[in-house]
């Protein structure tokens, strides 16, 4: 596939998440899907992984803002938002509803192969979602270090 056609194949995929139409998963990724970042293997436990994800947060977004594509790879920023009405489970503990609007800034690289997406991995800030739930906080120097930071942080959570 070129380089366009793989962007394309991860816009329909964000796409169908945004719009929470998981069924199109089948036609999107591939069965033996390897995601690096969970540790996990297959469509299903990949499909699995959006569910709860929903159900911690209904209203989960992700705009693209920066999309690059070589070869069999592309790389997508977006920003994410959504806000904490459901139960979440977070590291294998389960948080109870915050009602907290989080924004993320995510990178996703993807590998394509056979017009489907084969492997991924994710990098963003989990410290910074956990303080915008109200899971963490800085600490006296940290406050100190960084006022803009918790003032933003202290908005987000209505503290």
């Amino acid at each position: 596939m070129s380089s366009e056609e793989n962007k394309a194949l991860v816009r329909r995929f964000i796409d169908a998440y945004n719009t929470r139409n998981l069924d199109l998963f089948g036609d999107l990724v591939a069965p033996d899907y390897i995601d690096h970042t969970h540790q996990q293997r297959g469509l299903e436990s990949f499909r699995q992984l959006f569910q709860l994800a929903f159900e911690g947060f209904p209203d989960w977004h992700e705009k693209i803002e920066d999309m690059i594509a070589e070869g069999d790879r592309v790389w997508v920023c977006v920003r994410a938002t959504g806000t904490h009405t459901g139960k979440w489970n977070l590291f294998g503990v389960t948080l109870p509803p915050t009602g907290n609007r989080v924004t993320m800034q995510m990178v996703f690289i993807w590998r394509i192969a056979n017009g489907k997406l084969a492997e991924g991995w994710e990098i963003d800030s989990d410290l910074d979602f956990l303080r915008q739930l109200g899971v963490i906080q800085y600490t006296e120097k940290g406050k100190e270090l960084f006022p803009e930071d918790v003032d933003s942080i202290e908005n987000a959570v209505g503290q």
